[in-house]
Formats: structure tokens, sequence, C-alpha cells
């Protein structure tokens, strides 16, 4: 009896200090461009025995428990090469990112049947994988945007329902480009290079905290070592005009030296059309435009990597881009009277030449402090931006017999801005005992130069309107700071959270009237994440963050252009940043069903105001701090995937808009709700031709100063795998030519304004393109740190 006591307490006292002296092992597992969830995690002891194991989570990252020992730890995926890594335990260690290599041989002889999710949820945003969509296929980047879930795209602003205008990021790092800049530089590459979309709706505290709307990160296709690829595209699309898109791409990639390079150009031209109509008090004004927007575009991109020894890696990159969006068009304003009379009529004849250049370079090094996850990066980046806008323009009166009065008017309108930022930063990941953490520094300083000149023409010789032309000059100077980190507080909860200090120092210049504007403001961006695991089947999520959303440069110009003889538009030096709150809270069922709710908070809100001149009847373009906003979104989104032949993805959101106008800008606010659906179909026709329809619908809501009219979209798409890599692919976009911007009303001083657009919404395009050499190659896009200063140059 004794003898079995000692031995049951031998037995007890050697479980309890199992027990005791169990230790954590966490890590996560990554390809160099993107974490791998799902990869499987095993440990072995000296025997080969295994002891423990897992498989990573939708983050990549993974929780081992062990006690103290040597071990062997392997990590698996399915197309990589095992990764076998001795370790030592002895107290709770933290491996940091561990790196899968593809395995050539194996992604070349296996093929996989299982099919990746279309949407995938992660703790801080929700990912949109390209490769289920054959709408982009053929086409270009701003192609893949139109048919990501949750992303809407009007008048060539990107914006996520419910947040607002957002920016683009690129493999992680912010575009230096926006508006019809971004624009062109997205329609030079190829979708086909694109393997998903993230959409992050409260950005992390490592991202700059400008912009309210989020954040799209387009991530592009990885490859591995020892290889090469060439990919060309060449499409035409046809609405009234036509336009031709060339892009090929070529990656290198061998040994310690790595090369990326793009050229894409685009010829030809698309129609624009715009119609206005205001109700002043003794008369109405119709007023329609037809343009001819020219696509002309070049741009080229290349970076080199250097890996200086096996734990540093130094590169550089050039970004530039030219554009030539040169208009030619006729505007037609019909005037009448209260009793629907005919009174006259004007013709506006324009011809609007625009030139704009930018280019960036980027330094970086890169260096892997050990092998538990620390590394540090150090960015320095060199941004110039030049534009020239020269507007030619001239109106001919017209009485209501339409017998021409003569030209009343003519003039030359001649605006230059140049912009130039240097920024740097350092970047730095410090994994520690059960907690992921990152911190960083940047510096960001900018100079932007314009001016407009006014030259009366209608006498035949151009005669400067000192009254009509200035020069301005604007200085902003950003240091900022933060810290993230992330953690898993139990097998179930994981938490994210961040801080990030922005002190901003701006001055801008008024040459005409010899002003100087200053403005000083140091604010705090905080960020939290959790996500909660209760089963396999429901995963719930909550974030919050704060935001601000800086004027863009042209916005702050004080001085006036022209767009005709009545309408100009106006810039304001006095413009202040706008500062918003974000919450959401999501549930994502069997990976299917994912049902959401978010508040956005926006403060201080700038907008576009139309104002209208009753006396003088000019329509006038000004920018105003004037509102406090509160936009809620409801979303509900299914996929569908149980047969091979047919694939779906739906979404219903339903958005309400309360606005506060917090300045009199002669009118009130419109409230209201908003339905949008979406709903893209993939139908396999035979094993290499697929067939896609796709489409949306937007109801008619008010929303702040403006009321918008219902649009509905239809298009279609087919896709042909041809032998010899060569691919086909015919879209069909907005057949019912529905989906542009219409019925979009304001009314400012009693004044009614109903503004609509048309930039060849509806369209043809027919896409080849054409692959070579080995396929698996390392695609890398460095990104830059000015680029939040690159995007508000446009």
């Amino acid at each position: 009896m004794n003898t079995k006591m000692k031995t049951l307490q031998i037995l007890i006292a050697l479980l309890f200090s199992g027990i005791l002296a169990a230790q954590t092992i966490t890590g996560k597992v990554s390809d160099n461009i993107d974490v791998i969830p799902f990869a499987n995690v095993i440990l072995k002891d000296g025997t080969q025995k295994i002891v423990a194991g897992t498989t990573t989570t939708d983050e990549g990252t993974f929780e081992l428990k062990t006690v103290k020992g040597t071990y062997t730890l392997e990590i698996s995926f399915l197309g990589y090469q095992m990764l076998s890594k001795t370790i030592i335990v002895d107290k709770n260690i933290n491996l940091g990112i561990l790196i899968l290599k593809e395995n050539a041989q194996a992604l070349d002889e296996i093929v996989v049947k299982t099919e990746k999710r279309v949407i995938e949820r992660k703790i801080d945003r929700f990912v949109f994988n390209v490769a289920k969509s054959i709408a982009a296929v053929g086409g270009n980047g701003v192609d893949v945007l139109r048919v990501a879930p949750g992303i809407q795209m009007q008048n060539n602003t990107l914006s996520i329902l419910g947040k607002g205008a957002t920016q683009v990021m690129i493999n992680g790092r912010l575009s230096p480009l926006a508006g019809d800049e971004l624009m062109s530089f997205l329609s030079g590459f190829s979708a086909s290079d694109i393997i998903k979309i993230e959409v992050i709706t409260n950005p992390p505290a490592k991202y700059d905290a400008a912009g309210n709307g989020g954040l799209i990160n387009i991530i592009l296709k990885k490859g591995i070592q020892d290889s090469w690829r060439n990919a060309t595209t060449v499409s035409y699309n046809q609405n009234r005009y036509n336009f031709t898109t060339l892009n090929n791409n070529f990656f290198y990639n061998k040994g310690k030296f790595s090369l990326s390079t793009s050229i894409n150009a685009t010829k030809g031209a698309l129609e624009n059309l715009e119609g206005i109509a205001i109700e002043y008090p003794n008369n109405f004004w119709e007023i329609d435009l037809i343009g001819k927007m020219g696509r002309d575009q070049f741009s080229g991109r290349f970076l080199i990597d250097y890996a200086i020894s096996d734990k540093t890696t130094f590169g550089v990159q050039y970004l530039g881009n030219q554009t030539n969006p040169n208009i030619n068009s006729m505007t037609t304003s019909t005037i009448f009277d209260s009793n629907n009379n005919l009174e006259r009529s004007l013709q506006n004849e324009a011809d609007n030449h625009r030139d704009s250049q930018n280019h960036s370079v980027n330094f970086h090094i890169i260096s892997k402090l050990d092998d538990s996850g620390k590394n540090i990066s150090f960015d320095a980046d060199y941004f110039t931006f030049n534009s020239n806008n020269t507007l030619d323009f001239n109106t001919e009166q017209f009485n209501n017999s339409g017998v021409s009065q003569g030209i009343s008017s003519a003039a030359l309108n001649i605006a230059n801005q140049k912009i130039d930022n240097f920024s740097t930063q350092i970047d730095l990941d410090y994994p520690i005992e059960k907690v992921n953490l990152s911190y960083g520094v940047k510096a960001s300083f900018t100079n932007s130069v314009s001016d407009v000149l006014y030259f009366d023409t209608l006498s035949g010789n151009p005669i400067l309107d000192p009254n009509r032309s200035n020069a301005f000059e604007y200085k902003e100077n950003v240091l900022a700071a933060y810290f993230s980190g992330n953690t898993k507080l139990n097998d179930k909860l994981t938490m994210q959270f961040g801080l990030r200090f922005e002190d901003t120092k701006t001055t801008g210049i008024n040459a005409e009237i010899n002003t100087e504007n200053k403005n000083n403001y140091s604010k705090l961006f905080p960020s939290l994440y959790f996500s909660y695991a209760k089963n396999d089947n429901n995963n719930f999520n909550f974030a919050y963050g704060k935001r601000i959303n800086r004027p863009n440069f042209r916005d702050l110009n004080p001085f006036r252009f022209y767009i005709n003889d009545n309408s100009y538009s106006v810039g304001n030096p006095f413009l202040q940043p706008s500062f918003s709150d974000n919450f959401e809270v999501s549930h994502l069922y069997k990976n299917n069903l994912s049902t959401s709710f978010s508040l956005n908070i926006t403060n201080d809100g700038y907008s576009v105001v139309f104002n209208t001149d009753a006396q003088n009847q000019d329509q006038i373009v000004t920018r105003e701090n004037y509102f406090k906003t509160y936009r809620y979104t409801f979303t509900e989104s299914f996929s569908y995937n149980k047969v091979s032949w047919f694939k779906s993805q739906n979404s219903v959101n339903l958005l309400g808009y309360v606005t506060k106008f917090t300045k009199d800008i002669g009118t009130n606010p419109k409230n209201g709700l908003q339905l949008y659906v979406t709903s893209n179909n993939t139908f396999s026709l035979s094993e290499n031709t697929k067939l896609q329809v796709n489409s949306w619908y937007s109801s008619q809501h008010n929303r702040g100063l403006f009321s918008m009219g219902e649009m509905v979209d239809l298009s279609f798409a087919l896709q042909h795998q041809f032998k010899n890599n060569i691919k086909m692919s015919l879209s069909f976009n907005d057949v019912l030519n529905t989906a542009s911007l219409r019925d979009y009303v304001s009314s400012v001083n009693g004044i009614p304004q109903n503004y609509s657009q048309n930039e060849s919404s509806r369209n043809f395009r027919i896409s080849l393109s054409y692959d070579f050499g080995n396929k698996k190659v390392n695609v890398k896009n460095r990104g830059f740190s000015n680029d939040d200063e690159q995007r508000r140059s446009n």
C-alpha cells in the first residue's frame, strides 16, 4: 500500500510539474507577400514523435504548448517547401514571422481542386479574391475595382460603402496618386497580376492616419526565386469613341537579385456627357456638355532589390506617369423665361489641354535583426508633380430665333502647379512574449507652388486680367510616430491595438493679397480590434479607429479656374482637416454568410458647394467646412458555391445618412436611406470557357447637401482560355446605360440645380493576354513613404 501510494504521489507530481512547466510557442507564417492561413504546424521531439500540432489562423498565426526541451518545428502547406527548424524551449518564445518558399516542382505537377473562398474575413479587413472573378480578366486595375464587393466608383472617385472617398494601397503601401491620375495609373497595369483586394474599413496605426474613408489594398501575385516571367495584354475599348491599351510586365528573380519592370500605354478617347438644370428666380437654364476626352497616357515602373547579406536587402524603385487627357467640348446653354418661352441660348466651345507628370524615387533598406521576427526597415522618398492646364474658350450668343448675336466672351485660362515632397520613415517589428509589436516614425516635408493666368482674348490679342490671376504657395510638414501590437488573449479571442501620433504644421501664402495663413495641430489616432472565434462556424469581430482627412492641395488654392464665362471653381486656403471615428461589429457564419453594422462619425467635414449668383447668373464651385455627418451601414453578404458550374457572391446594404450643418450655406441638410444591392455570378460553360453576369442597384437617396437618383448596372463578361497561355475576354459593361450619375440635386439660396454625368459608362471591351516564361515569379511593389502627400497632389 505504501509503495502504491508513493507511486501515485510521484505520478501526480510529474503530472502537475508538467502542467506547470508547459511553455508556449507562437509565431506567424507568411510567404513574403501575405500570411498563409491553414498551414500545418507540428512539433516533434528527439525521437521524431509528434508532441503537438495545430493549423494557422486566418491571420497566419499559431500557438503550441509543450514542456521544456529541444524540438523540431515543421511547417507545411500545399505548393510550398516544408520549413524545418530546431528550437530550444526553456521559456515562452515567439518565433516571429516564418517565411515559406514556394515549391516550383509541386506547383507544376499538382492541380489544386479545392476552391479558395471569394470573400474572406480578417480581424481588420475583408478580402476579395480576384482570381474568382472573370469580369476583370483582360481588363485593368480599374475594371477589378468596379466588380469588387463593397466598393463604389463614380466620377473617378473610389469609395467604400458607408465610408466615403477612400485611398488605394499597392502591396500594403499607399498609392501616390488620386483622382484622374490614380485612375490612369490603375488602368495602366493588367488585372491578371492582381491576386486579391483587401478592403480595410478601419486601418491599423501603422498606416498614415489620412483618409476618412478607409483603405483599399491591392495585392499583386507572388512567386518564387530563380524564375522569370513576361506578361503582355492588349485591350480595345469601344464606346462612341475608342481607345487601346498595351500593358507589358517583366519580372526576374534569381539569387540575391530581383528586377520588376512595367510599361503601360493608352491611346484614344472616350465620350463625356454632362448636363445641369438651374432654376433661377426669373428664368430656367438647361446646360448640356458634349466632350471628347483624350485617354493618352504613358507610365512606367521599375524595382531593383539586392540582398547585401542573408539578413539585409537594399533596393530602389522608380515610378513615372505622364497623362494628356485633352478635352474638346461644346456646351450649349438654353435659357427659358418663367413661362417656359425661349429667351436666348449660348454656345461655349472649349479646348482644354492638360499635361501632368509625376516622378517618384524610393530608396529602402530592410534588415532582419534575429530569427525571432525582429526586423527594421528604412525608406527615403522624393516625389515631384507638375501640372499644366490650359483652357481656351469662347462663348457665342443666339437670340430666341437662333440668330447669332456674335462672340460675347473669349478667354485663355492657364493654371500651373508644381509639388515637391521629401519623406522618410523607419519601421521596427519587435515581437515579444505573447505580443507582436511594431513601432515606427515618419517625417514628411511638402512644398506646393501654383499660379493662374487669365487672358481676355475677345479682341483677338491676349490681354492679362490681373484681377483673375494669382499665385499661391503652400508648405506642409508632418511628423508622425506609432506603435501597434496583436496578441491572442485565449484560444478564441484575439486582440489588435495601436496608437498613432501626428504633428502637422502648414503655411499658405496668397500673393495677390499678400496674406499668410498658418495652421498647427497635433492629434492622436487610436485603433482597436477584437476577433472572437466562438466555434468553427461563428466568428465575431469588433473594430474602432480614428482618422483624419486633409484637403487636397488644389482645394486650398484660393484663385478661380474658369470652366467657361459663366462657371468657375475656386479653392479655399482656410479649409481645415476633418476627423472621423469609425466603429464596426461583424459576424461571419460558415465563411459564407457575413453580417456587419458600422457607424462613421465625421466632424468638421468639408466638401464642394455649388453656388449660383442669381443676379449675374454665374455657377460657382466652392469648398467649405460646413457639416457633421453620421453614416450607418448594415450589410448582409452571402456566397454560394455548392455546385462546380455556378458561383455567386451577393450583398444587400442599407445605408443611413444623418447630416448636421455647422455653417449657414443657404440651405438645410438632406437626410435619408439608401439601398445598395450587388450580385456577381460566374457560370462555367466548359473547362476553358466561363460567363460572368454582374449587377448592382442603388436606390434614390438623400445625403447631406445632395440627393442622388436611382442607378442600375447590368454587365456581362465571357472568357476563353486557349492553348499556349493565350486568353481572350469579352466584356459588355452597363448594357442598359443606367449606371451613370443622374439627378444629382442640390439647392442653395433657393436655387435648385440638377446635375448628371455619363463618362461612357456603356462600353464594349475585347482583350487578349499572353504569358510566357516561368509564371511563378516574385512580384514586388515597394511603395513610397510619402504616398499620402502624392495622393493629395490631384
